[in-house]
């Protein structure tokens, strides 16, 4: 199977997953809560707990497909985001709309990005850090395809229907992709092709110390990405933009995050991959700093929101191609979900915290907490790239 036929399947099934499940609500909840009645807290709150199960699952789900291949994870996938989204879709009841989502958030470990890195690890050898980097410009365009059809879908047949077409997608889309294109993402292939690797992994406590600052620089950063991402026009709004302009900040994110994406894939090869995640660290606190200093101007927001943007688009691929350089390709679905556990618990809780410290406080506090949680992340990321410069 040619690789950019794999990457090409598998990118159309990341925007599919990430845009029927991560970013379902976005386009959803004001018509769901309006036909239901149903409480944000149990709307939102099903989807927090979507996000904590999956982080509960994540070292499980990474060592299952370094023992038995991403193809049958990312296919079970598939089959248990159809169920999610049917149960979600068919039976308009609290119980079964929570019991959906904790499918997905199961579904969401198996079919999404760590999945899908650790499934290109085991197909494309040395060339996976290459291979990343392209598949994340498919998922880059979930939001920007799923938002605006998931409203159309919406207002058109409404959002109980929305919901079965995702599951509709999932088995007649996804499904058969991953079936077809991953016939070589067999367990235990990683091992097979440790050989290659051009360095020796870290072993014992200087990698077990790697892994702790990676994770930490991850779980800081998706504090601040999680908590303003969910609020991100309410927040404009409260610094005094325009409803219009709010949303035009918040639409310069998602291309900004294809951008930075396309520059590494342009220039990436002139750097190491911890001089990448330093770079992508670095942004989410520079960004907020010129925020801060242009006294929350239209110009500095300008520059805010495409700089927030390249961060999150770059620290996407540094989460793939960290790991690569630092701990190898054997193992590598498990270390992938060893150090995604602690930023998908606090992605579940951090949105929550957010909109009680908006409540509580000014915009611009919150963002200048935001921005030490920034900072610390960078810090983490800086002392893991003097560690192991390589």
């Amino acid at each position: 199977m040619p690789l950019w036929l794999v990457i090409t399947g598998l990118g159309i099934t990341q925007i599919i997953g990430w845009g029927t499940t991560y970013y379902a609500l976005g386009a959803l909840s004001q018509d769901i809560e309006a036909t239901t009645g149903w409480s944000k807290a149990l709307i939102f709150g099903a989807f927090s707990a979507a996000l904590l199960l999956s982080g509960l699952i994540s070292t499980w789900a990474g060592r299952f497909i370094d023992r038995n291949g991403g193809r049958n994870m990312m296919m079970a996938g598939s089959v248990l985001a159809a169920m999610g989204c049917g149960l979600i879709g068919l039976i308009q009841h609290p119980a079964a709309y929570v019991a959906g989502w904790l499918v997905l958030g199961i579904a969401m470990r198996f079919a999404t990005y760590d999945a899908a890195f650790a499934s290109l690890a085991q197909i494309a050898g040395a060339g996976a850090r290459r291979a990343i980097s392209y598949l994340t410009l498919f998922g880059g365009l979930a939001s920007t395809v799923f938002w605006p059809v998931s409203h159309w879908l919406s207002v058109s047949i409404g959002w109980p229907n929305a919901m079965l077409s995702y599951a509709a997608l999932h088995i007649i889309v996804c499904l058969p992709i991953h079936a077809l294109v991953l016939k070589d993402a067999q367990g235990e292939k990683a091992a097979e092709t440790q050989a290659e690797d051009t360095v020796v992994p870290l072993q014992g406590i200087d990698r077990r110390k790697a892994m702790a600052w990676f994770a930490a620089a991850l779980a800081l950063n998706g504090i601040v990405f999680s908590s303003i991402s969910a609020h991100v026009v309410p927040l404009f709004d409260g610094l005094g933009f325009r409803g219009d302009e709010a949303v035009a900040m918040a639409a310069l994110i998602g291309p900004s995050q294809v951008a930075s994406r396309i520059g590494e894939i342009l220039l990436g090869r002139k750097l190491k991959a911890v001089h990448l995640g330093l770079i992508a660290f670095g942004l989410l606190p520079v960004a907020l700093a010129i925020f801060w200093a242009g006294g929350f101007s239209w110009v500095s927001a300008l520059v805010f929101a495409v700089l927030y943007g390249a961060s999150n688009g770059l620290v996407t691929i540094a989460k793939g191609a960290v790991p690569l350089v630092l701990f190898g390709r054997r193992g590598y679905g498990e270390v992938l979900g060893l150090i995604s556990t602690p930023n998908l618990i606090v992605n579940a809780a951090a949105p929550l915290a957010f909109a009680l410290l908006l409540s509580g406080t000014s915009p611009q506090a919150a963002l200048m907490i935001a921005g030490a949680a920034a900072i610390a992340s960078g810090l983490c990321m800086a002392r893991l790239t003097w560690l192991h410069p390589r």
